[in-house]
């Protein structure tokens, strides 16, 4: 049996209210998809998602913040779509950060369990 192996973590992050989860890395990666494309209809099919439950998820977390985080809009040539608002945006860039930091911060953690081996 080899006891000298390297250990690795996972975790997730997942934040939420009385109601239930208000955001998830699957969450921001609907945002980010939305920003992206700028339509709710083709992030949620760019992920294999239906659209009904893109719209859920979307109108949850615009429920559970203070203002909306995906806006519609509306006309042109190519109909309407959805867009990130300030604030969605915004909440993307800080739990991408927070993300990142915590894994940083467990590998660190981590590399202290594995220099024990």
């Amino acid at each position: 049996m080899d006891l000298s192996q390297k250990y690795n973590i996972k975790s997730r992050i997942w934040i939420s209210t009385e109601q239930g989860t208000f955001l998830g890395e699957g969450r921001i990666e609907l945002l980010k998809k939305i920003d992206e494309m700028g339509s709710m209809s083709r992030a949620a099919k760019e992920m294999k998602m239906s659209y009904k439950k893109a719209w859920g998820l979307v109108t949850s977390m615009n429920l559970h913040f203070p203002e909306p985080l995906v806006v519609g809009t509306t006309g042109g040539v190519n109909g309407g779509g959805s867009i990130l608002s300030d604030s969605g945006k915004r909440l993307v860039e800080i739990f991408t950060r927070l993300n990142e930091e915590n894994k940083i911060y467990l590998q660190t953690e981590l590399e202290k369990l594995n220099l024990l081996g």
